[in-house]
């Protein structure tokens, strides 16, 4: 499953593979160039799973829920964490209320949940909000 980014320069939307999404790419219609993702993906379980084992970067994954308070105190430093990294890790949400399976999968039972993968591998999970410079930190680490 391909995530579907939109161009800035032309607005033509651009199918871009999970091994690629940190990496500068092209658009397919006017050729500028596509940065390296540099917010928080939103995530199904196809697409979840798809990144984290083709992914070539570190992932670090949220799982979050609408309903939740400190989910939407952490969302900022999520996506900070995001920018942050840029080219050198991928950021994902995984809305628990959407996606349970993947909750219990990684025995989620307090939210915010943060995950940190590498190679498709579970490197470190932690429950609670934490700032960004905790999430880089982590994604530092892992990426070591």
């Amino acid at each position: 499953m391909p995530v579907i980014r939109a161009c800035s320069t032309c607005g033509t939307k651009n199918r871009i593979p999970a091994e690629h999404l940190a990496d500068v790419g092209r658009c397919g219609s006017c050729k500028q160039p596509l940065p390296a993702m540099s917010e928080p993906i939103a995530v199904d379980v196809a697409t979840f799973d798809e990144i984290i084992t083709k992914a070539h970067v570190p992932v670090l994954v949220d799982f979050w829920a609408a309903w939740c308070g400190p989910c939407r105190m952490a969302a900022p430093y999520v996506a900070e964490a995001a920018k942050q990294t840029a080219g050198r890790a991928l950021v994902l949400k995984v809305d628990t209320e959407a996606n349970p399976q993947l909750a219990a999968r990684y025995q989620v039972r307090g939210i915010p949940n943060f995950a940190v993968f590498r190679n498709g591998a579970l490197v470190l999970q932690q429950a609670g909000v934490v700032d960004t410079s905790q999430m880089v930190r982590w994604l530092n680490e892992a990426a070591a």
